[in-house]
């Protein structure tokens, strides 16, 4: 029985951590806050209540193979799962609108028909095909085994993007989901719900490869869920799983460095000067200069994760409303509301500066734990956005300008937003800073095949032996079920070494 040290307790670490408790270890989880989760995180005021992270959970599977394997409670004896339908509705700029049943190939065909016009639904239809094949191809050495030494296979683009034949030129394939939308959508209206799927997870479409394509196929085949309580209650449930299979958790511990003995990881040094011995350390965060001996820490994938293209992860600006009346009986949990010129969304966006007219999320969640009663509701906006520095998110006035641009444009989900509100808390990149340490406030997106390796993550293993990687800063990358992921595999590596070739 080893001791493990694990810094941070966000959901791939407590993840990590209970799959590591269960297999005979003694595990510390090391956590600079003074609660769990992450970026989960949870705004409550006068009976409203908010999720600050994400709002969804896809691949539920992820989280339901941890409960398994790490007690006899499953899941959903511990969470409450409803299945979000439909699973989104967006609005377009020239004010038409539909609205995807969850987890209906055949439902998202015949809607986007009815609503765009024939042949719309064939070509969606068409595109997540490839899509599937993309995901077929791919998803073992992308997402369920650690990040190969031979990382290089990874950077061909599994997409199977039909040729455009040319007059007396070579014949082009789309390599990026800017290309897909244009080259193979066709209608201006598909190709903002494909680039809102990858703005939703950070990603630019000018750049991000076709592969990204895993990202709606994940979720229009998979589905889409919200958890009671919201997604703070599914890290309750985990960090409860820890503590139930006998994990400790440090609280208010900020960890310095890394301890270096004898060529591997050692253990932890805390800010205040104290030294907790391990046999192995797990880092469940976006590492920062001076925390780890020396200056190189990555093995796998050390190329890939400096030369993103496009520059590097947005952030998240929220507006969490508390509004007088109720939920609507016909409400949907979650609206995207396109705007007219997606380019200038982009290039604002992944160029350091505001988008005057972004994509809005619009979360209107049905649950009573959310409002302090029936005549009111909680509903929370949400774009993706520069990171803090590129733009100066503690500028009050900004803040508050920005909070109007999105309050402006959700008012196509939410007619007569303004005359019902009574409170609005403004969340930016800022805070997420603040919170999680990640750089700017950044969100760390999923990692992707193609482009040459470049939307990748570091390796779960690292150069210092005893030193692992999990949560949304490494391979497979960021979301819920990534971050679930990661801690499988880290808890893999430590237990069967080497060897582990991942989940079977």
């Amino acid at each position: 029985m080893a001791r493990i040290a694990v810094i941070g307790a966000g959901m791939g670490a407590m993840s990590a951590a209970a799959r590591l408790a269960v297999a005979g270890h003694r595990v510390t989880v090391y956590e600079r806050s003074r609660t769990f989760g992450g970026s989960v995180g949870r705004h409550a005021r006068d009976g409203f209540a908010f999720d600050t992270g994400p709002s969804l959970l896809h691949l539920p599977a992820v989280y339901r193979d941890l409960f398994v394997k790490t007690g006899k409670e499953p899941l959903e004896r511990c969470v409450t799962l409803t299945q979000v339908d439909p699973a989104s509705r967006h609005v377009f700029a020239d004010g038409t609108a539909v609205s995807l049943p969850n987890a209906s190939r055949a439902g998202v065909v015949t809607a986007l028909d009815a609503a765009l016009g024939d042949g719309a639904g064939e070509s969606w239809g068409a595109f997540l095909d490839r899509a599937g094949d993309a995901w077929d191809r791919s998803r073992r050495p992308l997402l369920e085994e650690p990040l190969r030494p031979d990382w290089q296979v990874l950077a061909r683009d599994p997409y199977p993007a039909p040729a455009r034949r040319r007059l007396l030129r070579p014949a082009l394939r789309a390599g990026t989901v800017a290309e897909v939308g244009s080259w193979e959508l066709a209608d201006p209206r598909l190709a903002a719900l494909l680039d809102g799927y990858a703005l939703s997870y950070g990603l630019d479409p000018l750049h991000a490869p076709a592969s990204a394509a895993l990202l709606p196929y994940m979720e229009e085949t998979f589905g889409s869920w919200y958890v009671s309580g919201g997604m703070r209650a599914l890290a309750q449930a985990v960090y409860e799983r820890c503590l139930a299979r006998k994990v400790e958790f440090v609280f208010g511990a900020d960890v310095a460095r890394v301890v270096e003995k004898d060529g591997r990881a050692a253990g932890v040094e805390l800010a205040d000067g104290t030294v907790a011995e391990a046999g192995h350390v797990v880092l469940g965060f976006q590492p920062h200069p001076g925390l780890m001996p020396g200056q190189d820490m990555w093995q796998d994938g050390d190329v890939t994760v400096r030369r993103r293209p496009g520059g590097g992860a947005a952030g998240r600006f929220q507006v969490l409303l508390s509004l007088s009346g109720a939920r609507p009986a016909d409400a949907v949990h979650r609206t995207l509301v396109h705007p007219a010129d997606g380019a200038a969304e982009r290039e604002a966006v992944f160029g350091g500066r505001l988008a005057a007219h972004p994509t809005v999320t619009v979360l209107r969640p049905d649950d009573p734990s959310t409002r302090p009663d029936a005549a009111h509701e909680a509903v929370t906006l949400m774009a993706t956005v520069a990171p803090h520095g590129p733009v100066d998110w503690t500028d009050a006035a900004l803040r508050e300008r920005y909070a109007d641009t999105l309050i402006n444009a959700a008012d196509a989900a939410v007619p007569g937003l303004r005359d019902r509100l009574i409170h609005a808390q403004v969340r930016t990149p800022a805070e997420t800073a603040a919170e999680t340490g990640a750089e700017g406030g950044a969100v760390p997106p999923p990692a992707l095949a193609g482009a040459g390796g470049g939307y990748l993550h570091a390796g779960n293993r690292t150069r210092l032996p005893g030193l692992l990687l999990a949560g949304g800063w490494s391979h497979p990358g960021g979301g819920l079920a990534h971050a679930g992921m990661s801690g499988t595999l880290v808890a893999g590596l430590i237990v069967e070494g080497d060897a582990f070739r991942g989940s079977q």
